[in-house]
């Protein structure tokens, strides 16, 4: 079979096309024909060799996000049939509650082989089915990015209708954010760089925009758009270069879903925070329970995940540098077969 793999982090060269042995199922696994695999920004940062948390750059397969069907299926499964649509949990080990110890550890195209291959045994724990409204392609966007939307306005103080979210950005999570939280009947409030971005953003659910290349101080702006109260919950993206904004959009109680670090800034002032007597709670995309949730409310509303781009198998490559370009309004998708 086909399948990428990397053994060192070599910026946009990291990915190397292989042929490896087609695995065979063992107890209680499947074996999944893999259709389609979407990036998030964790894929450029291992390549880059920024990545924080446990990797394994020993002809790692990478990339944690993908869909497929089930082709064959091993001794004892209980949980699925022959031909049904599934995707994997980001981390294989961490299947209801509070978060499990080893979750770095059992997270796909990170510590253990990803999903950017024609076929992967999974253990039947460790996937969920997809909605039926959705292609594979579309389905491949959910565990990393639409996963940890939803715990940032579910996991702890779940998102109720009426309040107000703040989204920084048009990439994955923040669209899957406006998407999730538009449905719930919250308000939603989103920044950007870009007008046509956030014209997009607005024809998703967006209530209100900021672009903040035109108000740097865009807390500021987010004050006045919520009467001086500031916002219920804030999908944070940027890390330190934009948490102190995000701090200080939000209302007292409030919370603060610590997601990315795409904007470097200074140390933060714990002060901040008491100040604002927010929540500022770190987001490890999710559990399988979680998934299974969130894909009840997807097909629900019949939400649609946001594709930007689709590459084919053999243009994995060309998919990476254009996630480096973060040009893109939703998701990448790599198509594969």
């Amino acid at each position: 079979m086909r399948a990428y793999e990397m053994s060192a982090a070599a910026g946009l060269e990291s990915w190397k096309s292989a042929e490896r042995p087609k695995p065979e199922p063992g107890r209680g696994q499947v074996l999944v024909r893999m259709r389609a695999a979407s990036l998030n920004y964790r894929d450029l940062l291992i390549c880059q060799g920024r990545y924080p948390f446990a990797i394994n750059l020993d002809r790692l397969i990478p990339v944690s996000d993908g869909a497929g069907e089930i082709v064959a299926l091993g001794e004892g499964v209980r949980r699925f049939r022959g031909g049904e649509r599934v995707a994997g949990i980001f981390s294989q080990s961490w299947l209801g509650g509070a978060q499990v110890a080893d979750t770095w550890q059992t997270a796909l195209g990170g510590a253990i082989d990803g999903v950017l291959t024609e076929y992967r045994v999974f253990d039947e724990d460790g996937l969920v089915t997809l909605p039926d409204h959705l292609s594979f392609e579309e389905g491949a966007t959910l565990p990393c990015a639409a996963v940890t939307a939803w715990n940032a306005l579910y996991g702890l103080k779940p998102l109720r209708a009426g309040e107000t979210v703040l989204t920084l950005g048009t990439g994955g999570v923040s669209i899957f954010a406006i998407q999730l939280a538009h449905a719930a009947g919250a308000r939603v409030i989103a920044t950007s760089s870009s007008d046509a971005k956030l014209e997009r953003a607005r024809a998703l659910g967006a209530h209100d925009t900021i672009n903040y290349r035109t108000h740097p101080d865009w807390e500021g702006e987010v004050r006045r758009l919520t009467g001086g109260v500031g916002v219920d919950h804030v999908v944070e993206v940027g890390g330190t270069g934009t948490l102190p904004r995000s701090i200080a959009s939000t209302r007292p109680g409030g919370h603060i879903g610590l997601i990315g670090l795409l904007a470097q800034g200074e140390a933060i002032d714990p002060l901040a925070i008491l100040g604002a007597s927010c929540i500022v709670r770190g987001v490890a995309v999710g559990p399988r329970e979680m998934f299974e949730d969130m894909n009840r409310s997807i097909a629900l509303h019949a939400i649609k995940p946001v594709i930007d781009q689709v590459f084919g198998f053999d243009e994995a490559p060309a998919a990476l540098a254009a996630l480096a370009e973060a040009s893109h309004v939703g998701k990448i998708v790599i198509r594969i077969g």
